[in-house]
């Protein structure tokens, strides 16, 4: 089997190349085969200079440009049609997201879990210099995604996830062109059938360059792809299920 890794980047020139070399590190370690895709959002700055510095010794890294629109959502999007792994796994470029937590990711996959999602928020967790606002808004959302949807897992909202093939391929078509696709892709994996597995995983907060969530924009998107998802639950009598009991651990 093997892993995809797909990564957006948008002037991330400080922190790509600690970034992949963690992941490498990880997955080598523990002999686990992959490739990196890193799709790069229109950098400014010296972010694909740096990622074509690193596959002069690690040519399991790609460059994906993102054409035309711009935004996390276009750029995972771009990535996940290079993946050709057997799972992929989406992380931060910014080195927020823990290698150590990737294979733990790639485990329960291996185990036969349809995805595997991280919680910051729950024992065993750790949360690093998580700006106080922002950790306000986040359990807010959190918890009026879990009340509309019946969930016990409390994350949704967290970019670290990964994913078989199939499931990426049963959510499809993908529709979230920023941040909300961070919760487009987890609520139809869960309400259209697939199995997960839930474990606590750490994060920190990024040492270089500037995050490009901004909340203030994001409110209104993450609430639109919220209630659609909410009304094809509620609505599509199960047109879209697979047909496969969900797991919670």
């Amino acid at each position: 089997m093997k892993l995809s890794v797909v990564i957006p980047a948008r002037n991330e020139e400080g922190s790509i190349e600690p970034t992949l070399a963690s992941i490498t590190r990880a997955l080598r370690r523990e002999a686990i085969e992959h490739e990196i895709i890193v799709a790069d959002d229109a950098s400014t700055d010296a972010t694909v200079e740096a990622v074509r510095r690193f596959r002069i010794t690690e040519p399991n890294v790609t460059l994906v440009p993102v054409s035309g629109a711009h935004g996390y959502g276009y750029a995972v999007r771009a990535g996940l049609p290079q993946a050709n792994g057997d799972a992929v796994a989406i992380m931060m470029a910014d080195g927020s997201d823990s290698a150590e937590d990737l294979v733990r990711y790639w485990r329960k996959i291996e185990e036969g879990f349809d995805c595997v999602f991280g919680s910051r928020f729950i024992s065993g967790s750790r949360v690093t210099d998580y700006p106080a606002h922002k950790m306000i808004i986040n359990r807010l959302a959190n918890w009026f995604i879990q009340a509309l949807f019946g969930l016990r897992y409390n994350d949704i909202t967290n970019a670290f996830k990964c994913y078989r093939r199939e499931a990426i391929e049963g959510m499809q078509p993908l529709i979230s062109p920023h941040f909300n696709l961070t919760v487009e892709m987890p609520l139809k994996a869960i309400i259209r059938g697939y199995s997960y597995a839930v474990i606590p995983i750490s994060w920190e907060n990024r040492r270089t360059g500037i995050s490009k969530l901004k909340l203030q924009e994001m409110g209104s998107r993450y609430l639109f792809i919220v209630l659609y998802l909410w009304l094809e639950k509620l609505l599509s009598r199960g047109d879209y299920r697979r047909g496969r009991t969900t797991t919670v651990l």
